[in-house]
């Protein structure tokens, strides 16, 4: 800090100009460079390097009246976003219509907070996953479309289950006429309760797509006598067939070995597993090669589905 030394009430946390002036500290010391500024008439002991970090410096000097939303909610509710959007670093910050939107360095101002749950996450107050979903919307088609808000509703109806479906439905219907509502709409139609992971959620839609029967998702596989024999990410129990998305918590080897194990007992019960990879999702040759292998283990038409 530069020699600096600040009262033990400030040295934990942001301050703003005035309480360090409260504090003791002169102006001169309030403008050294020992100080971070992360806003304007914001002091820290250190600069802010986490979303939360800066959220919570931001707090400091923002109207009570105000929450965050949009893409920052979505970083302080841990969901899952485009990687294009993960780091940003500009805070969304909306208020109520009747007040002035928030300018200042470092944030983006919105209004309508009327409209919109507000959640108090340790301390922050933060705009509720279901309206944030619908804020998401709002971005351009290219920076979040219609997959990337399928991921996030999958997300969303899961942490708000029972009713998860009914609540993003309800929040998408409050809205007097949202931007981005077409592409909401859609998402709204083909968000699932069941999905574990974003992949999981675009493997569920690549077949979707294709025209395949809707698997159950995350559900339990018997045997003959009633036993549990595992649980298939994407299940199509009429067709006997089950869909394993292999991701990167899959590699260890005894977690290779333990899905082996059941892969051979879900074999003995006539069960036929095939493991999906994100190169069988994103490469156009892997996709195609993929649902035609999905197609013969379920004993459908290759010229009925829409394999491309």
């Amino acid at each position: 800090m530069g020699g600096l030394q600040l009262p033990r009430s400030l040295a934990s946390r942001p301050f703003t100009v005035v309480q360090g002036r409260e504090a003791g500290l002169r102006l001169s010391e309030l403008r050294s460079r020992s100080l971070s500024a992360p806003t304007w008439g914001v002091r820290a002991a250190s600069a802010p390097t986490t979303v939360r970090e800066r959220a919570v410096a931001f707090a400091v000097g923002m109207p009570e009246d105000a929450a965050f939303s949009h893409v920052s909610a979505a970083q302080l509710l841990h969901l899952p976003l485009p990687s294009a959007l993960e780091p940003q670093v500009l805070l969304d910050v909306t208020r109520p219509t009747s007040m002035a939107q928030v300018r200042r360095a470092g944030c983006r101002g919105h209004r309508g907070l009327e409209r919109r749950e507000v959640l108090d996450l340790d301390g922050l107050r933060v705009v509720g996953p279901a309206d944030t979903w619908c804020d998401l919307g709002e971005l351009s088609a290219a920076e979040f479309g219609v997959d990337d808000l399928v991921i996030v509703g999958d997300v969303v109806v899961n942490r708000l289950a029972p009713g998860g479906l009914a609540t993003l439905r309800a929040a998408l219907e409050s809205r007097n006429r949202p931007r981005g509502k077409a592409r909401l709409t859609e998402a709204l139609t083909l968000v699932r309760v069941g999905s574990r992971s974003p992949m999981e959620t675009r493997s569920r839609l690549m077949f979707h797509r294709a025209g395949f029967p809707e698997p159950a998702l995350n559900a339990a596989v018997f045997d003959s006598r009633g036993g549990w024999l595992l649980e298939g990410d994407l299940v199509w129990h009429q067709q006997r067939v089950i869909g394993e998305y292999q991701g990167v918590d899959h590699a260890s080897r005894k977690r290779r070995s333990t899905d082996s194990f059941r892969t051979g007992l879900a074999g003995d019960e006539d069960y036929t597993v095939i493991e999906i990879y994100a190169e069988d999702v994103y490469g156009r040759a892997r996709r195609c090669t993929l649902l035609r292998r999905f197609a013969r283990a379920m004993d459908l038409d290759p010229t009925t589905l829409q394999i491309e």
